[in-house]
């Protein structure tokens, strides 16, 4: 069963400064029929205009993934990070038992546009931690790069949640198939472009609940980037 979230259903927070929509339910955009998927709890497709930014704020128990599209991120936290994140950098901070971070655009030209990312994690009152890794186009482009799991298999970064996350860059006419396990769920979620996933067609900012499927085959109708969530 794979049961589409179109992108212009999502909530919406135009502030200005930062235009933001959420997949699931998310600060002052509350709806019961989409408070999550599984483990995963929150997808927001944001852009902050140059020089503005998250002020210091606090995060408890969430794996929280940041997934740049265009433009850079600078990153500040109480365990001492201080980084930058690009096109092509996954950003992964386990809050755990308490993180104050800041999230900002560094630029004075562009806005930076990304997607942040909350899984549950799969136990209260972890040690905070961060882990940060690059992933080149070339390792995306025509299949599906694992770049988040439990164990870091494969070079990717570690989540504490049964969970496997993919990117995937495709051309017009590209695709790849997905075989998910018996008793796994997926959610796919179309970063740009679009796609069909099972034949449905998925357009960019769109994403879909999936669970009872053997297999996926997603085939680019436009060049496509996308992120698969693999999950329990």
């Amino acid at each position: 069963m794979i049961t589409r979230r179109p992108a212009t259903e999502r909530g919406q927070a135009d502030h200005g400064w930062l235009d933001s929509r959420h997949t699931f339910s998310f600060g002052d955009y509350y709806d019961e029929a989409h408070m999550g998927f599984r483990a995963l709890r929150v997808i927001n497709e944001d852009r902050v205009q140059p020089g503005h930014g998250f002020g210091t704020h606090q995060h408890r128990d969430m794996e929280i993934i940041s997934y740049v599209l265009e433009g850079s991120l600078a990153h500040r936290d109480s365990m001492g990070t201080g980084s930058t994140i690009t096109v092509g950098d996954v950003q992964r901070m386990s809050a755990g038992t308490g993180v104050r971070h800041s999230e900002s655009n560094p630029s004075s030209t562009g806005p930076v546009h990304f997607l942040q990312i909350w899984l549950l994690p799969e136990r209260r009152g972890l040690e905070p931690g961060y882990e940060q890794k690059r992933f080149e186009p070339e390792e995306k482009r025509g299949r599906l790069r694992l770049i988040a799991s439990r164990d870091g298999r494969d070079g990717a970064i570690t989540v504490h949640q049964d969970a496997d996350l993919y990117a995937g860059l495709f051309a017009r006419g590209v695709g790849a198939r997905f075989e998910l396990r018996p008793g796994r769920h997926a959610w796919l979620q179309v970063a740009r472009g679009a796609l069909t996933l099972n034949g449905e067609a998925l357009q960019q900012g769109d994403g879909a609940a999936i669970s009872d499927e053997a297999a996926l085959d997603i085939v680019a109708t436009e060049d496509a980037e996308i992120l698969l969530f693999d999950l329990a």
